[in-house]
């Protein structure tokens, strides 16, 4: 920030563009026009606020709003050629202090391609337009953006050469519309005005690009306004420079018929009887040698192309088909870049004037700070601050490494996790199918002979003459199924009454357990309320508790898909499986008659 007096009026308007949104600064941008067109205003106090808007950064916001897109902007075009305009009074007259080298050398040239891009979109906003309303509207902002430039460059003369270089303004003057091609030579005619010699240190192929179209425009049109404005041009050129006749004789052969014939009597007829006196008196000035090896190369040339051109007519339908193939690609390929190259520019536009504005807003901190802190204190403030920001640095690496690290581990991860699930139910499958592996077919046993028959007979034989068979009467087998029968009673009353008796345990162990989960539980005595004493007095209250979210667990757990249901790895802490459920329906206790 500068250290003298500021204009209070530059003051408020940077303080209100660094609190305002980035939508509102180009409007914001536009009472620059008024502060600078004051009618109050010296040149000293004039070139002093064009001072303090460069210091305050409002000259390079101008230029940084005119690189965006100007269909988003408020007011449009209108907006964008009124910024040009402030942007161009604003540099005119400044002198730079601090970093001259970056105002000259870096700053104003890309002023000079930013307005020049700007009247590259005007103009074609202009050619295509249908309604003649904003036919007038586009060619009005059109000449506010030239007389911008050549404002520009009036004042900074060395800013013509890169004016005349740059590929946009060869891009505004070749083209076929009047209105905009008429503007864009009289452009080149105050460049021409302000250094005459200036095609002579530009490069060739530019100075040739110049002096094509103005021949081509006398040559393709009509209009007398196009007509003149380029004879004009023509004839600043050769009165100014020698060089450039000799150029205009040799390279345009004829140029002097095109002028006697088609532009005489056009009403400039002065300028065209000059331009011609030129060009007789430098061809009169050469040796006759030389229009004699001029006729012997056109004619050479001439036999050349024709053959070329019948060879290349054998030719033609392939060639237009690959011609209109990688035209096509081509058109393609640099709209795509087109494209992406727009987004990456706005992207870094909005990123800069996002950076302008924080680093504008931390200084301003700073300032406030350094204000408050006493001068012994500032050392160990300006150490903290730079403790701090080191740690955040450290925090941000240290969180960025670990979150590649854990995305270089999570597919390996991953993949561990499902082959151990294909695993898993590859050996389940295959233990079914070991289990339902049917049996090996009976084999009927072969038959015994007759001697194998007659040796088991008498082992028989033998076996019941040693072992015979006790005789029992039938009273005594009616006494031992009696017997039996009461034996049988008795072992069934006592299985009965130790199942009730078991059925007595756990319904008392659950009504314990239940007991000891409710006191675990409970509130203090303070914290008591009639519903936690509701829970006491009944038992139905946390029975039904506890079944509902048993009921709840198990509803949850019949909805898991079924690679869920094949291990227990996978299992989240809030589901409890079957052996669970069991058990705490078991703990549940059920009133009932003891």
């Amino acid at each position: 920030f500068p250290m003298a007096a500021t204009d209070p009026q530059v003051l408020a308007l940077a303080a209100q563009i660094t609190e305002s949104r980035e939508q509102d600064i180009p409007l914001l941008l536009l009472k620059l026009k008024g502060i600078l067109s004051s009618p109050s205003l010296r040149c000293e106090e004039s070139n002093k606020i064009k001072q303090d808007i460069y210091d305050y950064g409002l000259t390079q916001y101008c230029l940084l709003v005119l690189k965006q897109d100007h269909s988003q902007l408020h007011g449009a075009w209108a907006t964008a050629a009124q910024l040009a305009e402030i942007l161009s009074h604003c540099c005119v007259g400044l002198e730079v202090k601090e970093d001259p080298e970056e105002f000259y050398k870096t700053f104003l040239p890309s002023a000079i391609d930013s307005l020049l891009v700007l009247g590259k979109r005007l103009q074609a906003r202009f050619i295509r337009a249908i309604k003649e309303k904003e036919k007038q509207d586009f060619l009005h902002w059109f000449q506010i953006v030239t007389d911008a430039i050549c404002w520009l460059f009036g004042g900074h003369i060395q800013l013509a050469a890169c004016v005349l270089q740059n590929d946009h303004f060869l891009q505004l003057l070749i083209t076929d519309d009047v209105e905009t091609s008429i503007i864009m030579m009289s452009v080149l005619h105050n460049i021409l005005r302000i250094n005459s010699s200036i095609l002579l240190h530009v490069e060739e192929e530019t100075l040739h690009s110049v002096l094509d179209e103005l021949v081509y425009k006398l040559s393709s049109t009509t209009n007398p306004a196009v007509g003149s404005a380029a004879t004009k041009l023509l004839l600043l050129v050769a009165k100014h420079c020698k060089q450039l006749v000799q150029l205009l004789t040799a390279r345009y052969k004829g140029l002097k018929g095109l002028l006697s014939k088609h532009w005489t009597g056009k009403g400039f007829d002065r300028e065209v009887n000059q331009l011609l006196d030129l060009l007789y008196l430098e061809q009169s000035s050469g040796k006759g040698g030389m229009q004699k090896q001029h006729q012997a190369a056109c004619i050479i040339q001439a036999a050349w192309r024709g053959f070329q051109t019948r060879k290349r007519l054998k030719k033609l339908p392939q060639a237009v088909i690959t011609l209109q193939r990688s035209f096509r690609a081509k058109r393609e390929q640099e709209l795509q870049h087109l494209t992406k190259q727009k987004e990456d520019e706005a992207l870094k536009l909005q990123m800069q004037l996002q950076r302008q504005r924080a680093m504008r807003l931390f200084h301003e901190r700073q300032l406030a700070l350094l204000e408050v802190v006493h001068a012994s204190q500032v050392n160990k403030y300006m150490q903290e601050v730079e403790e701090k920001s080191a740690l955040t640095i450290q925090r941000f690496w240290r969180g960025y490494r670990a979150r590649r690290l854990f995305h270089q581990q999570k597919q390996s991860l991953k993949e561990y996790k499902a082959a151990v699930i294909i695993q898993r139910a590859a050996c389940k499958f295959l233990e079914k199918r070991r289990r339902r592996r049917p049996l090996s077919p009976w084999k009927e046993p072969k038959g015994l002979t007759d001697e194998q028959r007659l040796a088991l007979q008498q082992k028989v034989d033998d076996y019941i003459r040693l072992h015979p068979a006790p005789q029992m009467s039938e009273e005594r087998s009616k006494e031992l199924h009696m017997q039996a029968q009461s034996k049988l009673a008795q072992f069934l009353l006592r299985s009965r009454l130790d199942q009730r008796a078991a059925q007595r345990r756990e319904a008392l162990l659950a009504q314990v357990n239940t007991d000891v989960e409710l006191l675990m539980n409970a509130p203090g005595l303070a914290e008591t309320t009639e519903k936690d004493l509701g829970a006491f007095m009944s038992r139905s209250i946390p029975v039904a508790t506890k079944a509902r979210q048993t009921h709840n667990t198990m509803l949850k757990y019949s909805r898991w898909p079924w690679w869920k249901k094949l291990g227990n790895e996978f299992m989240e802490d809030d589901v409890i499986p079957d052996d669970a459920i069991n058990t705490e329906l078991e703990t549940l206790f059920i009133g009932g008659r003891k």
